[in-house]
């Protein structure tokens, strides 16, 4: 239920310097870039966005004068302070980056197509013209050389058993004819494949996968290989297997793209070289092509780097950047970058972060470097009225997907209504105004804002449609009412070289839209303020003002209640946002001491909230420390909520708490936080790695979302300070919700008239806990036993036998057990067989069920009434 939400994104250069960037890596001790063009390499600062080092290799001979040089690797070496490259030529070359100096290494004569370290950096794989691959130590002594291509499968071939011929085995619906079939041949590689070998180190450094074109049948091939470069497997012949090759760091998986008949698809190998899964890229055959597939360092994000196929040899081709996640075995298309079609915008190479695992780095022709980091967010309503449905949105390429909560609890992809775009999404903002925060607002990809709203609308909008994947509600749903256009897209300004200029888009009113973008400087912003309506002419936004702000803006939020906005910067300083003074202004956010709030470190989750009659924001960082202003409260937290004057929190050891912010202060908050192991009534157990989704409004539910990505409930009873448990799971609502309907019957059945109980003192979300989803019990507790010696002596004397046990408690629980063969249970349900219970009208389904109930109903004291195997 998360979408990638940008948090900051930075744009360096352009730089003079000769030639084009042709590839790049990142010092990251020192936060610079090495960028390598066809006469040496550079040394980019993106603080001062200036050039610190610039070497020249065309010198001493290690690159052509005339620009004809191409530099096919280069990698960042801390240990030994240097920058080690490879050119075309064969040469490879140490440059330490203090003195300036150049030492060759080593040199192939046939030259060389591609360099790859190990993620330890301990070995360095070459691939030589000659297609064979050379094995070295970090010293750069040659362990082993072997060829390419293999005509052994490898280590791991597979083995036969000899359960029979092929021509006497089951071949399915394809029939016999199958086994003397001939197999198909592979086609060669497309005319868009680069013809270079690619390599990929599984994330341990164990094993390197090598992709490359045969050179009988011109088609690729996926090559495992291990340390010592022995061959451990070959893939199985893929037809319109392409040229990208990324093996995911967890170790699973190995990525790759195949152009197939009717699509083009992101495949995905095993180690073994079997095929295991894919999804489609939304492209037609022959639109576009894949240059690279990267994976980001935690695995959790795919990024795809595509290119028009050029038609005509002038023609411009656009590039983009697509950003792919997976949940409950469906990817998601969660932000797409186009970078356009001018020259200078067009993409050279692109890494992700090797220390912070969502920070992508992107190099473009025209000597710009960009950045972007991302966070996972959910989005998701903020009013608290009854009449709202608690909506979360997920982007799914050019389709938004909504669910109502207060309706129904289906994990996506499944939706209540969807919201389809002209338009990959990337940004999903719900109005801020608590009695319209059913209003949604899309920005899309070719930075138009789509704005929906529910209500005021008779004819059905055809972008709107009900129940993804099959799934149906009936609610209210939005409607288009209209598209914007972003303000520099309308003013002639040019082409932008960063396709996301805006980040933080907040709907703040009616007409009135917030967005933050960089300033002159890498560490200063700007607060645009774009306005819709009357003055939007031709559907272009109009710019009101920009107030700049004297930091780096990395999340803002805003009380619905209060309209207070706070910014936070990138050092963790807070700044109080005065949007509806004449002439907006930023003040620093001060407690109730007077002092300057600034967190400790930066929070990539921000929310403001009313403690004990004082504004305060909450800030979580991507390390589970949870602050309350400048104060940390927890060090634990995995996510957190406000609702009302309540605040919920989920932490590692896998509680789920609720604590009241009404009449509190922070040294209370804070030591209750601190004694959240103990037993008490605002701590629940959750579901392994669950996560708070939202909180549906006027209603006792909280929605949870765990790592497998199931959907939870969690029923509170909002009583003062205190919340009580009542559901853990849709499954034992199912439960609890038939338990129900079983002792409502079984007291029909005995004319026993039940009440609800309404004392405070008897907690019945508490009584209401099953052991597990198939398993139903009521536990002793007084607020059964004192009902039930009330309806002992309501019973007719011939069945007080049924119920003498009830009003005292058992000695030992037995949850699950037979009934005695003479007991009064068992008695009447044999009575009641032989009877068949005729009635004067045909019993329904609800009934039948009860007579089989009656034979697994087990009464014990308290009444408890036990279901085993329901």
């Amino acid at each position: 239920m998360r979408n990638l939400k940008l948090l900051h994104s930075r744009e360096h250069g352009p730089v003079q310097a000769l030639g084009s960037p042709q590839c790049f890596c990142l010092r990251a001790d020192q936060g610079t870039l090495l960028i390598g063009s066809e006469y040496g390499i550079l040394e980019l600062d993106p603080a001062i966005r200036g050039v610190m080092n610039d070497i020249s290799l065309t010198v001493d001979g290690f690159l052509p004068e005339d620009g004809s040089g191409h530099i096919v690797g280069i990698e960042d070496l801390p240990d030994q302070e240097s920058v080690c490259i490879a050119t075309a030529a064969g040469d490879v070359i140490l440059c330490n980056l203090s003195t300036k100096q150049l030492e060759c290494v080593g040199s192939v004569d046939s030259g060389l197509t591609t360099m790859s370290w190990s993620p330890d950096q301990e070995l360095v794989l070459l691939v030589t013209g000659q297609r064979t691959l050379i094995m070295m130590t970090k010293d750069f002594e040659p362990i082993t050389e072997r060829e390419i291509h293999q005509d052994d499968f490898g280590e791991g071939k597979f083995i036969t058993v000899g359960w029979g011929k092929k021509e006497t085995q089951f071949h399915g619906s394809e029939g016999k004819q199958a086994a003397h079939r001939k197999q198909t041949e592979v086609p060669p590689a497309s005319s868009s494949d680069d013809g270079r070998p690619r390599v990929t180190w599984r994330g341990d450094g164990q094993f390197v996968a090598v992709s490359a074109i045969c050179p009988q049948t011109g088609a690729r091939k996926i090559r495992v290989w291990s340390r010592e470069l022995v061959l451990q497997s070959t893939s199985e012949p893929i037809p319109g297997l392409e040229q990208a090759l990324a093996w995911k760091p967890s170790g699973s998986l190995i990525a790759s793209t195949q152009e197939k008949p009717n699509k083009h698809d992101v495949v995905f190998f095993e180690k073994n070289g079997l095929l295991h899964g894919e999804f489609t890229l939304p492209f037609q055959k022959g639109k576009a092509k894949v240059n690279e597939l990267l994976w980001n360092l935690d695995s959790t994000i795919l990024a795809v780097w595509l290119e028009d196929v050029k038609k005509e040899k002038n023609s411009e081709t656009n590039t983009y950047v697509q950003l792919w996640t997976v949940g409950n075995y469906h990817w998601y298309l969660k932000q797409s970058l186009h970078f356009g079609s001018a020259e200078k915008s067009r993409l050279v190479s692109l890494l992700w972060d090797p220390e912070i695992p969502y920070r992508l780095h992107a190099l473009c022709r025209g000597w710009h470097a960009l950045c972007y980091d991302w966070h996972w967010s959910t989005d998701c309503s903020t009013g608290e009225e009854s009449h709202l449905v608690a909506n979360v949105a997920v982007i799914d390429g050019d389709k938004v997907l909504v669910t109502a909560f207060q309706h129904s609890v289906v994990p996506p992809p499944m939706c209540t209504f969807q919201l389809q775009l002209q338009q990959a999404v990337n940004q999903v903002a719900f109005h801020t105004d608590p009695t319209k925060s059913a209003d949604l607002a899309v920005l899309d990809a070719s930075n138009r804002i789509s704005v929906y709203r529910v209500g005021d609308s008779t004819v059905k909008d055809p972008t709107v449609t009900l129940g993804g994947s099959g799934f149906k509600a009936s609610v209210e749903t939005p409607h288009l009412e209209k598209t914007y256009r972003y303000f520099e897209v309308c003013c002639g300004e040019g082409k932008q070289v960063n396709p996301l200029t805006f980040r933080l888009f907040t709907w703040l009113q009616d007409d009135t839209f917030l967005a933050v973008s960089q300033g002159q400087l890498a560490t200063h912003s700007i607060i645009h303020h774009l306005t819709g309506g009357p003055e939007a002419e031709g559907g272009c936004l109009h710019l009101r003002l920009s107030v700049p702000v004297d930091g780096d803006v990395i999340s803002l939020c805003c009380n619905p209640k209060t309209r207070a906005i706070a910014l936070q910067l990138a050092d963790g300083q807070i700044l109080k946002y005065l949007w509806e003074a004449p002439t907006p202004a930023l003040e620093p956010w001060r407690s109730s001491t007077g002092s300057a709030v600034q967190f400790p470190s930066p929070c990539v989750q921000t929310a403001l909230a009313m403690i004990g009659g004082e504004e305060a924001i909450l800030g979580l960082t991507d390390r589970c420390r949870f602050f309350i202003n400048d104060v940390e409260v927890a060090s634990n937290v995995t996510s957190f909520a406000r609702y009302d004057d309540f605040l919920l929190v989920t932490t590692h050891s896998h509680t789920c708490q609720c604590v009241s912010l009404r009449d509190t202060s922070l040294k209370v908050l804070q030591a209750g936080f601190s004694s959240s192991s103990s037993p008490n009534e605002t701590l629940r157990k959750v579901e392994r790695g669950s996560r708070i989704v939202t909180v549906v409004p006027q209603d006792t539910k909280l929605i949870l979302q765990a790592s497998r990505s199931f959907l939870g409930i969690h029923q509170y009873m909002w009583r003062k300070t205190l919340i009580r448990t009542c559901r853990s799971s849709p499954s034992l609502l199912d439960d609890h919700r038939k338990y129900q309907e079983l002792l409502q019957r079984v007291a029909d059945d005995i004319q026993i008239p039940l009440e609800e109980v309404q004392d405070p003192q008897h907690w019945l979300p508490d009584l209401l806990q099953p052991e597990g989803p198939t398993k139903v019990a009521r536990p002793v507790n007084e607020a059964v036993l004192e009902p039930s010696r009330a309806i002992r002596h309501l019973v007719p004397p011939h069945q007080k036998e049924l119920t003498e046990d009830i009003s005292s408690p058992p000695k030992k629980l037995n949850l699950f057990c037979h009934p005695s063969p003479n007991s009064p249970v068992v008695q009447e349900a044999k009575e009641r067989a032989r009877l068949h219970y005729q009635r004067d009208v045909l019993t329904d389904k609800g009934s039948k069920r009860l007579d089989l109930l009656w034979r697994k109903v087990i009464l014990s004291a308290g009444l408890q009434f036990c279901i085993a195997n329901y």
